[in-house]
């Protein structure tokens, strides 16, 4: 396999409480495996989630370059909805609206929260990597921070929390409200760069491509990428998610979609170039905007595409969140169902991966 199917994952934990709670069934305890599926013999439809950015690059390009549609059997169809926030796509994962999503781990750790572990499974890895802190070049130490005001994309979300539990590591102290001894301002990744360059913020907790972005064209500089914070530089930032339902009822289906992705993840890694074109085309249809390409080349850079969820680190973050009271304490034993995915990497003379503890 690869050395980009091994990359490790940072998870906010943490985030807005979804509007609306699950009507679920107990299933039992054990995750359902697809792994002896015939993949061959699917049929039917897959409603996919995904989000328009390139953190969802393997989406982006699995649908564009049409590496799903010619991997899945031609008796498989993909329905698409693209999302702009987590908690939306598992609204529509609990309203049975999708089967499955590309998604970033804090939305996935609350859906798993909300339904007592009944609602969804994570079944394969996706993208790792991509955060960090930017900040004014006048900000040359630890201590510069003391009084300034740090931007992240939303209370409680990946980055918010990995920025939290950081200034915690390193002795300040901050609050929801933007208090403490540095102000973390919640701020949408569409207005930070203006926010940057007009001083309302002095630094940020960014996430690709606003990453590269305020560091290419906004006069930032890089303090902390925040790969340097994790065991060998790997976290996640998207893996993906099924209902457990669609799991259960449809293990053909599932492991179809698997071995598509991974079949996509295999392009990338082929023909990288191509990746980032087909990818900024596919947000240029979704959004009429066209990410600059000495950025989506340093986004790419700065991202891994992996099928491993890296499961390892899940719940270290996961305690990040309750450490800075952002998450109540929530067992996540389970959520890992990655017996389909391991027989699809078993088949290709791959490495198969581990959910570790969390299995």
């Amino acid at each position: 396999m690869s050395s980009n199917v091994r990359r490790r994952s940072v998870i906010a934990a943490a985030g807005a409480a979804l509007t609306a709670a699950p009507v679920l069934a107990a299933c039992g305890d054990d995750a359902p495996s697809a792994a002896d599926a015939d993949s061959s013999t699917a049929s039917g439809t897959i409603r996919l989630g995904y989000f328009g950015n390139i953190t969802h690059a393997p989406a982006l390009v699995g649908l564009e370059a049409g590496v799903f549609k010619d991997t899945l059997p031609d008796e498989v169809t993909i329905e698409t909805t693209v999302f702009n926030a987590g908690p939306s796509a598992i609204e529509a994962l609990f309203a049975e609206a999708i089967d499955i999503s590309y998604i970033g781990p804090n939305p996935a750790i609350n859906g798993w929260a909300q339904s007592g572990g009944q609602a969804l499974h994570i079944i394969a890895g996706s993208t790792s990597g991509g955060a960090g802190l930017v900040v004014k070049p006048d900000i040359t130490e630890v201590e510069h921070l003391r009084g300034k005001a740090l931007a992240t994309p939303q209370l409680g979300n990946t980055q918010d929390v990995a920025a939290r539990y950081w200034l915690k590591e390193q002795g300040y102290e901050t609050d929801q409200n933007g208090g403490g001894d540095v102000s973390v301002v919640p701020i949408d990744n569409a207005e930070v760069a203006a926010a940057f360059e007009d001083g309302t913020v002095q630094a940020a907790w960014a996430v690709e491509p606003r990453y590269s972005q305020l560091l290419l064209q906004n006069g930032a500089v890089e303090f902390l990428n925040e790969r340097e914070l994790w065991e060998g530089g790997e976290f996640v930032t998207t893996h993906i998610i099924v209902s457990k339902t669609f799991l259960d009822e449809q293990p053909a289906l599932v492991k179809a979609f698997i071995e598509a992705h991974v079949a996509a993840l295999d392009y990338i890694e082929a023909n990288p170039d191509e990746a980032q074109t087909l990818a900024n085309d596919h947000i240029f249809a979704l959004t009429d905007k066209r990410l600059d390409d000495d950025v989506i080349a340093a986004a790419f850079a700065n991202l891994s595409f992996t099928a491993d969820p890296l499961a390892d680190s899940l719940q270290g973050s996961k305690d990040h969140a309750v450490e800075i009271d952002l998450l109540e304490e929530v067992d996540l034993k389970g959520i890992y169902a990655l017996d389909a995915l391991n027989q699809v990497l078993k088949d290709r003379g791959d490495a198969e991966v581990s959910a570790g503890e969390l299995a």
